[in-house]
């Protein structure tokens, strides 16, 4: 095959699996922030139903790190695409299943129980998603564009978001408040088997990336990677779950709990908020295309760490902009923040498979991602209402504040990997 076809394959590939996964976490985190909650359960408190529903969407985020270390053993026993294809069809099948749910009203008590299963198979399919789709474009990366194609599967994150958010504003304009209530918010859960079919169809036309095979000659794989990991990368570990937390709460706050905040809060319409977020959300596009090059050019290390800086500083400002009652200021604000996400984000793919060798990467990117999405994405909401209550708005963006500190710390203590031949990238 032609380098460029192949090249051309990769990417595809490594991009729409993660826009599938952003996707079906979008589809879910924007209906626990307008239907789940009032849907699959008891409707004694508006207040504990919304709680409850970010409750099944933080679920997820605690799957994660198990399906990490599951795809992860599999990723660098048996190779990353079939490891892949295995992680799309739990994450897709899961979603799909959501559109099938019973209500409360319906079936009590066995609604959330089943509501919360697929969400834990959501988040463990995902668990394996990120890391590998990230290895399949960095590990098939010609040298000096490491960056830019480690940059590649994160540009599916606002893809997903423009399909997720796209799909919710035509329903909410095109359908009545009872009808999407009533089977509406079904819709782009079904529709996820479109992305997941393809995801799936191009996927098994790749082969193994070159880093693996190399490192297959020279030596069998660990007997239980995960073992490996912490007992020689602990350091490295540690610093990759730091250095994530930043993009994860950036995004889960300009998107899951600002429609939650600003619809039931500010006042805002849902519709018209939901289309400030897709203006906003071609910002952190554009963040992730300047990431990818700006790395190459200089180093991840030095993106990474700018994004994270920047965090720190967007959070001094963010609650107060989310809160100004101007929806020019409001939009400025997240295009701001997911801009910074952007750069926070972009570096990801590159930085994080150079803190382990090829043997354990796979589990080592896997696990450091997903925990980091625990703290940075699961406990976002959460510690935003928290600081809203107790301070106003104005202190919401604190929690982002500590997450770009978190990053900063995580990408200046980094281990260095010893330079040998199983740990340089190819």
């Amino acid at each position: 095959m032609h380098p460029l076809k192949r090249h051309a394959r990769v990417l595809t590939a490594s991009l729409v699996g993660t826009a599938v996964e952003f996707y079906d976490f979008y589809i879910y985190a924007t209906a626990a922030a307008l239907v789940i909650g009032p849907l699959f359960f008891p409707s004694e408190s508006e207040t504990a139903q919304t709680l409850l529903a970010f409750m099944t969407f933080g679920l997820a985020f605690f799957a994660r790190p198990v399906g990490a270390i599951a795809f992860g053993h599999f990723g660098d026993r048996i190779g990353r695409k079939s490891t892949l294809v295995a992680s799309l069809m739990l994450m897709g099948g899961s979603t799909l299943l959501i559109a099938f749910l019973p209500t409360y009203a319906m079936a009590g008590w066995i609604a959330p129980a089943l509501l919360c299963l697929l969400r834990f198979g959501q988040g463990f399919g995902l668990g394996g998603e990120w890391g590998g789709a990230s290895l399949l474009a960095v590990e098939n990366a010609p040298k000096g564009w490491e960056a830019r194609f480690g940059s590649a599967p994160q540009l599916g994150a606002p893809l997903g978001f423009l399909f997720a958010n796209g799909l919710f504003l035509l329903l909410g304009r095109s359908l009545s408040e009872a009808d999407f209530a009533s089977w509406g918010w079904r819709v782009p859960f079904l529709a996820s088997a479109l992305l997941v079919g393809l995801g799936l169809w191009v996927r098994l036309k790749i082969g193994e990336t070159p880093a693996f095979r190399e490192a297959l000659e020279k030596a069998p794989p660990p007997p239980v990677p995960v073992g490996v990991l912490f007992r020689n990368h602990t350091g490295a570990v540690v610093a990759g779950i730091g250095g994530v937390v930043a993009c994860f709460a950036i995004f889960y706050l300009a998107t899951t709990f600002a429609l939650s905040f600003a619809t039931t809060k500010l006042g805002y319409a849902k519709q018209e908020f939901l289309a400030v977020q897709l203006g906003a959300n071609t910002f952190l596009a554009l963040g992730i295309v300047v990431a990818g090059y700006w790395a190459d050019k200089a180093s991840v290390k030095v993106v990474l760490g700018t994004g994270a800086a920047l965090t720190v500083i967007v959070g001094l400002v963010f609650g107060v902009g989310l809160g100004s009652a101007s929806l020019p200021v409001v939009f400025m604000t997240l295009a701001a923040a997911l801009f910074v996400m952007g750069l926070a984000y972009g570096p990801l793919g590159a930085w994080l498979p150079t803190l382990y060798p090829v043997s354990v990467r796979y589990t080592g990117i896997s696990v450091a991602f997903n925990m980091g999405g625990i703290i940075g994405g699961a406990l976002a909401p959460f510690a935003a209402a928290w600081l809203a209550g107790v301070g106003g708005t104005a202190y919401v963006g604190l929690f982002l504040t500590l997450a770009g500190a978190m990053t900063l710390a995580g990408v200046l203590l980094a281990p260095r990997l010893p330079a040998t031949p199983s740990a340089t990238m190819p």
